[in-house]
């Protein structure tokens, strides 16, 4: 596979063109953001560490099938993905009350949600990544009706299949976004699935072991992620 062009270049990942049409490789780098890109740090092993967590997590999402774009890694670093249509909306679920759930209507941390919520976002920075509903998904054009019942179908069942997994390391899964894209017209999973993108608890105290290690300057974000990681027996 011959790594060409680089396509697009985001705040933690970089997309470059292949020799396939049909396949990209995606690059994480070492960039850390928070707060839609106004603090961006380097840090040691994080590409490397992010890469190979995805690739676990996917493998084991595609082994309960949901579809994904994951192909295979490449290296430390790299990893080959299928080229898709992304959809320019994150669907997240809730578990657990944290982040800005906590903020925009004053609920307790921690609070179970019963059943889990779910909710969607514009992939806009400018905007600030904006709440949006199902009607705007499908009055703008972002989504087709059958296309979003898909979506948020994926998004519980990945919801399901995590959840039991991060129990077996002892974490609880707080919640967590993905996103979807259209590979010759199926919604597919796309983009990754690290502790960049989610939030997990130490099941015991509660300890924080996600990017929220990053955004609150709790220090050991590389290493809470290999924890996790070594949790679910993967090795870096």
């Amino acid at each position: 596979m011959e790594k060409r062009e680089e396509l697009y270049a985001g705040k933690a990942k970089s997309v470059y063109k292949t020799d396939d049409p049909d396949r990209v490789i995606m690059v994480f780098r070492n960039d850390t953001s928070a707060f839609d890109g106004k603090r961006i740090e380097q840090l040691d092993r994080k590409g490397m560490v992010n890469n190979k967590f995805n690739a676990f997590i996917m493998g084991k999402l595609q082994a309960a099938g949901i579809p994904t774009h994951f192909e295979k890694l490449l290296s430390d670093n790299e990893v080959l993905v299928k080229k898709m249509d992304m959809i320019p909306v994150e669907c997240v679920v809730r578990n657990l009350a944290a982040g800005s759930l906590v903020r925009r209507l004053g609920v307790q941390e921690g609070l179970e949600l019963n059943p889990p919520t779910f909710e969607l976002f514009l992939k806009n920075d400018a905007l600030g990544d904006p709440m949006v509903n199902e009607s705007h998904v499908q009055s703008f054009g972002w989504a087709t009706t059958e296309q979003l019942a898909r979506m948020k179908e994926l998004t519980f069942k990945i919801n399901a299949v995590l959840k039991e997994l991060f129990a077996s390391g002892n974490m609880l899964l707080v919640d967590f976004k993905v996103e979807f894209g259209l590979f010759k017209g199926e919604v597919i999973l796309g983009d990754e699935f690290s502790p960049d993108g989610c939030r997990l608890w130490d099941k015991d105290t509660r300890e924080k072991l996600d990017k929220d290690r990053f955004r609150q300057n709790l220090g050991n974000v590389v290493e809470s992620y290999e924890i996790v990681g070594n949790r679910l027996g993967l090795t870096f």
